[in-house]
């Protein structure tokens, strides 16, 4: 469609000051033409699939990040991954585009808060440099040493005995190091140690480039004696010249292991001759063979063999299943095994396994009398290659055999039987000893790094106070950019995080604000940003930090665009778009644009919402529940202040408290696991508690968290909620198919058969463009359709199965309306507020509000037992003020057929609704973990102490 000559800009100057769009059709966007303000806070706000995202992500952003693309040769593009042209006329005065999303952080067990802030690169850096090291034997500060005294204590300690000196010259590097050992060789040194093995030096000797290596040079080999003194004098001079002030003594063991030992003029302690290199950053990471504890390997956990997975039902015998891993007697090699040890060894497989002798059982656990310990550490991967000999192991190291294999099947079955604990050797810190033992200001780096960001920030304020000149000397420029970046991450309201937090334990809002804090300690200018929803999981009393941080990164010369639903940040944007009025396809319109006091004073329900005209009522009472609780006592996990609560059942509860104040430890991580241990006998491990009651009252216990539901264009709304399969019995069903022998297999695309044979079910063929982005157009043979001509003919109440999956939830209802198991279902959506999606609308084009809420109706769709515990976490995240209403609906129900409603919330519209309000505080991190509150939303505003009743104050008395 051409661009209106009128809409366009008369000048250059005019297009530069604002970002200028034309013509936008992505989505649902209905040819729209908008103007933003550069250098502003522009907030884009509207219902739930209104085209919020459409416009701000898969418009300006992918044409942002499409030019940049194009900037390169065309040589590097195609090594760079393709990017599709947004669906729109023209975009000018557009500026380098850096959007800051929800997408999750790593998952990689290894990134924590400080790896991803880069924060904790500088904290490496500062104990490499200014860090004191203290014996960990002693606990005595160590010092330098001159070569008398490390022959002094070779003497001490090694009198009699055969030692080798070795120089070391790589340490953990990879080459084949040819020219070395020549060069070595010419200055007459015969032999080299390689990796642990002492090898002679030969011509044009060389190792694996591609592996890392540690070489040390033989120096000298002799017998500790007095009249060897003078040698052993020069030759530890020789050695230590050669290894840069560092050593190793290969100390003969005779019959046993020989003894390595190190020996540094740098760091030693005199007592007992323990000596450290001298502290690079590496020696600090946990991701480093240098600084990683040898036992988790740096992970800070272990498996270890779970005796209640092995041995779950004690009153059953072995055939009977006593002996898990076994399962009940049948005709399997491993079975027949054990059965042939028990009756060579008079062990009875009909007796209780609580009732069998000790060494009995020991011998079919361990494969001996004795037993043996069920710690992991006492094995690592090397027994995964360890061949199995014929002789019965015993079923425990069978287990722990299995798990260390390659094979993933056999170590996801040995894994059941398997729990996760903390590392004995580090207790956590991830860290080899001698690390540890390196401080500043009295702590290490694990103890520093487990401090809340807040109280880190008060650790390093004044800290040169508390160190020496020189260290001071050392440690300026990097004091200086911890603390500004820890400054970003305190702005932003992460006061409650610690740099030890894994990422992947942190939430979709936490992560976007971690990146937020990131881009403002850059101090880009002339950028356009796009964040989507930056207040999620914040709490009402943080979102002022968030504003300001929004402005920060304004007022430095960007133009900042955000997607979101928080009435604070609406009102405080300079420039506020509406978009809508509805979703769906009845949305993409701009229903209002201008400044906040303009928007209020339009005819959008954004607006109503805004200035009060519309909003949730507050129930007339509150429901009085079926007068049970569910009572948990003790809970100590993470912050969590050894707390007791009862949740009433019957109602609708509420867990509120600032970020970060224990809301998740206390729901998701104690109470959920034991409600699905209770009622599926899932193998989730709760965090530590002392007791609980009232279990017997629930049968069925439901989470609906916030992962994403599937990713692919593939999946859609029908096979994500599973009614599709029943669709497909439904065309199965009928007559001229049964007539063809047509299966519901039949009328599925991801299978062969009834699919399109040339788009392969996917209803878009990719064309490669070689060097441009590949292109997607509908599929000539099925024009889109998704399957070929003979399914397509085979037709319910007039309708092919294509037709189906085009329908909206809406039009399905009524189409569906005489087939109740299916409407039943179908019908959920629609309950939701997603009666305008199509069934078979592609994942990849839901919204995150979107995509939440048919993980919802998913739920909901299923069967309650009037006993049956929800649990929400944060239902509202990319909610409207109208949606939420929907969901409101669509919980109370739930309650009102008895069963429990448990959510973690912020938003203060959910809140004021609750039948039961339980506030954890007072802070986040060390300052939460307490239970401040207990009751109803009127009670609870009279509670002084809580930020949540300060808030929720207005909103009972407006």
């Amino acid at each position: 469609m051409a661009v209106k000559e009128k809409s366009l800009p008369e000048t250059v100057a005019e297009a530069t000051e604002k970002i200028e769009v034309f013509g936008a059709r992505e989505h649902n966007l209905k040819n729209l033409d908008i103007s933003i303000p550069k250098n502003k806070l522009v907030v884009f706000t509207g219902v739930s699939g209104s085209g919020k995202s459409s416009l701000a992500f898969d418009t300006i952003y992918n044409e942002g990040q499409r030019r940049y693309m194009e900037s390169f040769s065309a040589y590097a593009r195609q090594f760079m991954g393709d990017m599709e042209r947004p669906d729109v006329d023209k975009i000018l005065g557009l500026s380098p585009v850096i959007s800051i999303e929800q997408k999750t952080t790593n998952k990689n067990p290894r990134s924590t808060v400080g790896t991803i802030t880069e924060l904790y690169d500088f904290l490496r850096l500062l104990y490499a440099r200014i860090g004191e090291a203290y014996s960990y034997n002693t606990g005595k500060k160590m010092t330098k040493f001159s070569e008398e005294e490390i022959v002094d204590n070779i003497f001490k300690k090694f009198k009699s005995k055969k030692i080798t000196l070795l120089s070391p010259l790589v340490r953990g590097r990879k080459g084949h190091y040819r020219e070395l050992f020549e060069e070595i060789r010419k200055k007459g040194f015969l032999k080299v140690r390689v990796d642990g093995e002492v090898l002679d030096i030969t011509p044009r000797m060389q190792l694996d480039r591609y592996k890392i290596h540690d070489i040390e040079v033989v120096i000298d080999r002799l017998q500790v004696t007095d009249d060897m003194k003078v040698r052993l004098s020069q030759s530890v001079q020789q050695t230590l010249k050669s290894g840069k002030d560092l050593m190793f003594l290969l100390v003969d063991g005779g019959s046993k292991e020989d003894i390595l030992v190190q020996y540094s003029k740098q760091l030693m302690c005199v007592d007992t001759g323990i000596s450290y290199e001298e502290p690079s950053p590496n020696a600090f990471s946990f991701n480093s063979p240098y600084g990683a504890c040898p036992s988790c390997k740096g992970l800070g956990n272990v498996y270890s063999i779970s005796m209640e997975a092995i041995l779950p039902e004690p009153d059953k015998s072995i055939r009977e299943g006593g002996i898990a891993p076994l399962g009940e007697e049948r005709e399997a090699h491993m079975f027949k095994t054990v059965a042939q040890i028990a009756r060579k060894n008079k062990i009875s497989l009909d007796k209780p396994v609580k009732d069998l002798p000790a060494a009995g059982l020991n011998i079919l656990l361990y494969g001996n009398a004795e037993g043996g310990s069920q710690e992991v550490e006492d094995f690592d991967e090397s027994m995964a290659s360890t061949p199995y000999d014929g002789e019965f192991e015993g079923i425990i190291p069978m287990i722990r055999r299995w798990f260390a294999g390659s094979s993933e099947s056999t170590r996801e079955w040995a894994e059941q039987f398997m729990e996760l604990k903390t590392c004995p050797a580090c207790e956590g810190a991830r860290l080899k000893k001698e690390s540890l033992w390196f401080k500043v200001d009295e702590r290490n780096i694990a103890e520093v790094s487990s401090l809340n960001l807040d109280k880190l920030m008060t650790w390093f304020t004044g800290i040169e106070k508390r160190l020496s000149d020189k260290q001071n000397a050392i440690a300026k420029d990097i004091l200086k950019e911890i603390r500004e970046r820890l400054q970003f991450l305190l702005d932003v309201g992460l006061t409650y995080l610690t740099l030890n937090r894994p990422s992947r334990t942190l939430s979709g809002g936490e992560s976007q604000r971690i990146r937020l804090a990131t881009q403002i300690g850059s101090q880009l200018q002339g950028i356009t940003y796009i964040l989507d929803e930056p207040s999620i999981g914040l709490h009402q009393r943080d979102n002022h930090q968030l504003i300001v941080a929004l402005r920060n990164l304004r007022d430095i010369g960007n133009s900042v665009l955000v997607v979101e639903h928080d009435k604070d940040i609406m009102l405080a944007a300079d420039y506020l778009v509406d978009i809508g009025p509805r979703a769906g396809k009845y949305g993409g319109h701009i229903v209002a644009q201008g400044s906040p006091e303009q928007v209020l004073r339009a005819p959008s329900d954004t607006a109503s919402y805004l200035n009060g005209k519309k909003g949730i009522e507050v129930p007339a009472t509150r429901r009085k529940g079926n007068g049970l609780h569910l009572e948990l006592k003790g809970a100590t996990g993470n912050n969590l202040k050894n707390i007791s609560v009862k949740f009433p059942l019957g109602k609708l509860v509420l867990v509120t408290g600032v970020s970060g104040s224990g809301k998740s430890t206390l729901i998701n991580e104690t109470l959920y696991p034991i409600l699905s241990k209770h009622c599926y006998n899932s193998r989730m491990t709760p965090l530590p508690y002392k007791s609980v009651k009232g279990l017997e009252h629930i049968d069925k216990v439901i989470e609906i968290d916030q992962s994403p539901i599937g990713r692919t264009p593939r999946s859609n709304p029908a096979t994500y909620c599973g009614f599709f399969t029943e669709i497909r019995q439904l065309f199965a069903a009928v007559p001229e198919a049964k007539i063809r022998g047509y299966n519901p297999g039949r009328f599925s695309f991801n299978v062969k058969g009834g699919r399109c044979d040339v788009c392969e079910g996917g209803g878009m063929r990719v064309i490669e463009m070689n060097f441009l982005p590949d292109v997607y157009v509908h599929c000539e043979k099925c024009n889109g359709k998704r399957y070929n001509r003979e399914t397509l003919e085979i037709r319910y109440k007039g309708k092919s199965i294509s037709d189906v999956l085009n329908m909206t939830v809406d039009e399905a209802c009524d189409f569906f309306e005489a087939v109740p198991y299916l409407f039943r279902k179908i019908k959920v959506l629609q309950d939701v507020g997603l009666g305008y999606i199509t069934l078979g609308q592609s994942a990849v084009t839901l919204s995150g509000g979107e995509a939440q809420r048919v993980k919802l109706a998913t739920e909901l769709a299923k069967k309650d037992t009037g006993k049956t515990f929800y649990i929400l976490d944060e239902p509202t995240t990319g909610l409207h003020f109208q949606d939420i209403q929907h969901l409101l609906e669509v919980l109370n129900k739930l309650v009102d057929r008895g069963n429990t409603v448990l959510v973690i919330e912020h938003n203060l519209d959910v809140i004021k609704v609750a039948d039961h309000i339980i506030d954890v505080g007072l802070e986040g991190g060390d300052g939460g973990g307490r239970i401040l509150f207990e009751g109803t939303p009127e009670e609870m505003i009279k509670n002084k102490e809580s930020h949540t009743a300060r808030f929720l104050k207005t909103e009972l008395k407006g």
